[in-house]
C-alpha cells in the first residue's frame, strides 16, 4: 500500500453509501421503516444480523444503495470492521451510526486494515471500498497508522530474494530520512570492532552481499526519555547446520517480522511525534548454511560479556537479540519492546492470533493488558517462570541457547533467555518481550493469508497513554 492512496477519506458524506450497524435485535424494527424491497431483499438473504452478516442493498438501477452490518447479539469488538471492508463492492461508504462502546477510530483503522492488498508480484486490479472517517476521527492519524502496519506486512510477505540485509537497511533509512532521524548501520566483519559478536556469529555464514548487520534509528529529542524498540530481523532461517525440514522453512521469509514490526512501530511514534529519545535496533542476518556457519557446541561472545553455548543452530533469534538488548541497555531506557517471531512453543501454547508476552514489570503489564483490550489487539501475558530458569544453564559457558530440559516450555525459556540480557538496574525502566507470528495461516474477510500485524496497535495505544504530554 502507498502512501499516495488509502481507504480514508477526509472528505465529507456526499454522495457516500450509509452502513447500518445492526443488531440481532434491532434488525426487525430497521427494516419496518424500510420500503418494501429493502425488506424483501433482507429476507431472501437472510439476513438477521449475526456477527459478521454484511449485506449490499441495491437500489432501482442495480448499484449499491445501502449495506448492512450484522453486529450480533454480543459485545462488538472493531474488528467486525476488517470484515466490513474485505466484503464491499469498490465505493465510498460512511457508517450511519457507531455501535456501542466502539471507538471512532479504532472502527475507522480497522476498515483500513481490512483494504490491505499485497500485489507487488500477482497485480489484483480491483478498486477497493473507502470508508468516510467517522467525525471526530483524524484521518491524518489513522492513514499514519494503516500506513505503517500496511508497511511491516509488505516486508513480512516480501520473500528472501528481495526482502534481504541489504533491503531492510534501505527502508529502515528511508524512514530515518523521512522523519529527520539518524540512521547508523555496522555491516559484516566491523561487527567484530564494533562488539556485536553474537550477529556477526549467526549471520556470517551468508553470501557478502547478504552480509549481517546491526541497524540503529535514533530519533527525537536527545532530553525526553529513552524508548528502545528492538526487532529480530532473520531475513531466512534455513535452522543453520541443525537445518529445519522443508516444512518448517516453508514461511521462513517472515523470520524478520520482529523487525518489520518495530520499524512500524517506530514509524508510528514517530508520526505522532511522541515526547521520547526513540531509538530503534534491529540486528538483520540471514542463518544461512556454509563452511564457517557456526556449529552445535560453539561458544560464542556476547556483547554484554556473557558466553553462550550453542544447542542448537536453529535458535538463533535469541542470539541476535541478545546483543542488541546490551546495546539498548547502554542507553539507559525509560522503556524497552522487544518483538521477535521466536518460539513455536508460543504457537503451541497461544495460536497464531494471540500474542504472548513477558515482563518483570506488573503495572506495565496492566497497560499493556488494557490496551490490547481497548484496541481489539489480542495479547496475553505470560509468566518468567523462575523454576524454569536453570535450563539456560551451560556446563562450559555462561548459558546456552537451547534449553532442552524444560522444552515444554520453549516460549518461557526463551523470554528467559532474553532477560539475561534486557536493560535493568537502577535508573533504567522495564522491558517486555512478544513472541509475534507475523501471519494469518487462514484467510477470512478483512484478513488475507500472509503476513499479519500483532500486537503493536496495542503496544502504541499504550505508548500514546503512558509518554502524553
Amino acid at each position: 500500500m502507498s502512501d499516495a492512496t488509502h481507504p480514508i477519506l477526509s472528505q465529507g458524506e456526499t454522495g457516500a453509501i450509509p452502513v447500518h450497524p445492526l443488531a440481532e435485535g434491532e434488525v426487525e424494527a430497521f427494516l419496518a421503516r424500510k420500503r418494501g424491497p429493502v425488506r424483501t431483499f433482507a429476507a431472501a438473504n437472510r439476513f438477521t444480523g449475526k456477527l459478521g452478516q454484511v449485506l449490499a442493498v441495491p437500489g432501482a438501477s442495480g448499484a449499491v444503495e445501502q449495506v448492512l452490518l450484522g453486529l450480533g447479539a454480543g459485545r462488538v469488538d472493531p474488528s467486525l470492521f476488517r470484515t466490513l471492508a474485505g466484503k464491499l463492492p469498490a465505493g465510498d461508504y460512511a457508517l450511519a451510526k457507531l455501535p456501542k462502546g466502539i471507538d471512532a477510530e479504532q472502527a475507522a483503522l480497522a476498515f483500513a486494515l481490512g483494504t490491505y492488498r499485497f500485489d507487488r508480484y500477482k497485480k489484483h486490479g480491483e478498486p477497493i471500498a473507502r470508508l468516510v472517517a467517522p467525525k471526530g476521527v483524524d484521518a491524518a492519524a489513522v492513514t499514519a497508522m494503516a500506513h505503517a502496519c500496511a508497511l511491516a506486512r509488505d516486508m513480512v510477505n516480501t520473500p528472501a530474494n528481495d526482502m534481504g540485509p541489504l533491503q531492510i537497511e534501505t527502508i529502515a533509512g528511508e524512514i530515518a530520512q523521512k522523519y529527520g532521524a539518524t540512521l547508523s548501520v555496522v555491516r559484516g566483519d566491523d561487527l567484530l570492532k564494533e562488539n556485536y559478536p553474537a550477529v556477526h556469529a549467526v549471520g556470517r555464514a551468508a553470501v557478502p552481499s547478504r552480509a549481517p548487520r546491526m541497524i540503529e534509528v535514533t530519533w527525537g529529542d536527545p532530553a525526553h526519555p529513552v524508548l528502545a524498540l528492538v526487532g529480530k530481523g532473520v531475513v531466512f532461517d534455513t535452522g543453520g547446520l541443525d537445518i529445519k525440514p522443508s516444512a518448517g522453512m516453508r514461511l521462513m521469509k517472515k523470520d524478520m517480522g520482529g523487525a518489520a514490526h518495530a520499524l512500524a512501530l517506530g514509524r508510528m511514534v514517530m508520526e505522532a511525534g511522541l515526547p521520547v529519545r526513540l531509538v530503534i535496533l534491529t540486528p538483520v542476518v540471514e542463518n544461512a548454511i556454509a563452511g564457517d556457519a557456526m556449529r552445535p557446541g560453539d561458544v560464542l561472545q556476547t556483547r554484554a560479556g556473557l558466553t553462550v553455548e550453542v544447542g542448537n543452530t536453529d535458535a538463533e533469534g535469541r542470539l541476535i537479540l541478545a546483543d542488541a538488548l546490551t546495546r539498548a541497555a547502554e542507553l539507559k531506557p525509560a522503556l524497552t519492546l522487544d518483538f521477535a517471531t521466536l518460539t513455536g512453543a508460543a504457537r503451541i501454547a497461544m495460536g497464531p492470533f494471540v500474542i504472548p508476552f513477558w515482563t518483570s514489570d506488573d503495572k506495565l503489564a496492566g497497560q499493556i493488558e488494557a490496551a490490547s483490550k481497548a484496541v481489539a489487539d489480542p495479547l496475553w501475558r505470560l509468566p518468567l517462570t523462575e523454576a524454569y530458569r536453570d535450563a539456560l544453564d551451560s556446563d562450559i559457558a555462561d548459558l546456552k541457547n537451547d534449553p532442552d530440559g524444560w522444552a515444554q516450555a520453549g516460549a518461557t525459556t526463551a523470554a528467559l533467555f532474553l532477560q539475561r540480557f534486557a536493560p535493568s538496574g537502577e535508573d533504567i525502566g522495564p522491558w517486555a518481550h512478544f513472541d509475534v507470528f507475523a501471519w494469518n495461516p487462514k484467510g477470512r474477510p478483512g484478513c488475507p493469508v500472509g503476513a499479519e500485524v500483532q500486537a503493536i496497535r496495542a503496544v502504541f495505544a499504550m505508548l500514546r497513554a503512558r509518554f502524553a504530554r
